[in-house]
């Protein structure tokens, strides 16, 4: 069985409190209204009866000793069936003119013995309050006359009448709303635990270096106003910080071999890998070296929306033409030092145009021309292109997204990488929610902001 880490339960449980709450809510509600307006309200009453020294054959004798108490005692078993017996309960029916039959009345009926002692506790339980202490008396009555009568002893004597009960003993509203709760809670709780340990989503990011047995470069936090140009825009935000990091990490990681060329992709779509393909980029770009991004995604490229440039030509369109004409291709962003090379016309044989000799001359091309070039390729599920172009890079990056990328998935990503020979540098995590207290609070604490400051705001505005 794999190992439950509660603060990670936890953390996956917050995200469905209100739910939670919701579903304790309505079943408190429910039982609320079935035992207020369905539930119809039975009352309970008892009647005691004692076994005592019965009269042999009329001679009182005051004396008890310790035969009569075993006589009794084991009586008790059969008393028991004799009161719920059709002799006694049909008599009852019978006098009191009761619209019941003998198996409906004798469900009503409880008969027990109190703390194996020789006192029988008779319990009558009816809708009419008044009904179900007449029809405990009388049962007390006909069984004491039948008991006569079938040993020729008496033996027994009534200890308690029944007596009216006022409050229904099936009804209770407090009690019964703190089990519906609980039962709410318990339930819920357990799908969601059965959902937690079945689910496959990335959640933890301490666990996931572990598992993969690869560096993470960085946790990119999540930016409220979802800004595709952070580092650009808010120099001062925690996600811009993050990118700097992955930036400073990739720098460290090829302290003793060339890095000009960096491929980024992801194990499924949507992770993000075209954000943090284009603000690395800018990260690179501030510190004075040439930039170049490639969107290498010829099936779904956006780094000319992310830009606002004109996306209709570009990689496609040069690799079927001639490869030294890339200047053509090639748009100068509005960023000092950045440039871009779009996806353009989408082809019908994406993989076939990137695993071209063409394509492979091109790169090598540009990484004379670029002090950095950085390559946004298509996720590695299902498609081969990111596959083709890590063995054509100096390093490769694998971006995952918090709450959406499949641990599954993010394995079988490392593992074709490696299949290929790649060098995969390490795992970028995006979108991770900063807490109070924990790194990305960080910034907040040292004045650190989403909003740009004053200095900044201005030199922009400029």
């Amino acid at each position: 069985m794999e190992e439950i880490n509660l603060k990670e339960f936890w953390d996956y449980y917050k995200r469905y409190l209100k739910i939670v709450i919701a579903v304790v809510f309505l079943f408190a509600l429910f039982s609320f209204g079935y035992s207020k307006f369905w539930k119809k309200p039975m009352y309970s009453t008892s009647t005691t009866i004692l076994l005592v020294k019965g009269d042999d054959n009329g001679t009182n004798n005051d004396t008890i000793n310790q035969s009569d108490i075993t006589l009794n005692q084991k009586l008790v078993s059969t008393y028991t069936q004799i009161i719920k017996s059709r002799l006694v309960v049909n008599q009852v029916i019978d006098y009191l003119k009761l619209d019941y039959s003998y198996s409906q009345l004798s469900k009503r009926i409880s008969v027990q013995s109190i703390d194996d002692t020789e006192v029988l506790k008779v319990t009558v339980t009816d809708k009419d309050p008044e009904m179900a202490a007449v029809i405990a008396n009388r049962l007390a009555s006909v069984f004491d006359k039948e008991v006569t009568e079938i040993y020729n002893i008496n033996n027994v004597s009534i200890l308690d009448e029944a007596i009216v009960i006022e409050s229904p003993s099936n009804i209770h509203t407090i009690k019964d709303l703190i089990i519906a709760g609980l039962v709410g809670f318990v339930l819920s709780s357990g799908i969601i635990f059965v959902i937690f340990y079945f689910d496959d989503i990335l959640r933890d990011t301490d666990s996931i270096e572990k598992e993969l047995d690869l560096p993470i470069l960085a946790k990119v936090f999540k930016d409220k106003q979802k800004v595709e140009l952070v580092v650009a825009e808010k120099p001062n935000a925690a996600a811009t910080e993050s990118i700097r990091n992955l930036r400073t990490n990739l720098q460290f990681s090829s302290v003793d071999e060339v890095m000009k060329t960096i491929l980024v992709t992801s194990s499924v779509p949507s992770d993000g890998k075209s954000f943090i393909s284009a603000n690395l980029a800018i990260s690179f770009a501030q510190t004075g070296k040439k930039v170049l991004i490639v969107d290498c995604d010829l099936r779904k490229g956006r780094q000319h929306k992310i830009f606002g440039v004109s996306g209709h030509m570009g990689l496609s369109n040069l690799l079927i033409g001639e490869v030294d004409s890339y200047t053509n291709y090639i748009t100068k962003t509005g960023i000092e030092n950045l440039y871009l090379m779009p996806r353009g016309t989408f082809p019908p044989n994406p993989s076939e145009l990137l695993n071209s000799k063409k394509n492979s001359n091109l790169i090598n091309l540009l990484k004379r021309k670029f002090d950095i070039v950085i390559l946004d390729s298509a996720p590695l599920t299902g498609l081969s292109d990111s596959l083709i172009l890590s063995s054509l890079v100096d390093k490769v990056l694998i971006v995952s997204s918090v709450n959406h990328t499949p641990k599954t998935e993010l394995t079988n990503a490392k593992k074709a990488l490696e299949n290929v020979g790649a060098n995969v540098a390490g795992i970028v995590v995006n979108n991770v929610v900063g807490r109070r207290g924990s790194y990305g609070g960080y910034y907040y604490y040292y004045g650190y902001s989403d909003k740009p400051s004053r200095k900044v705001k201005e030199k922009t505005e400029q």
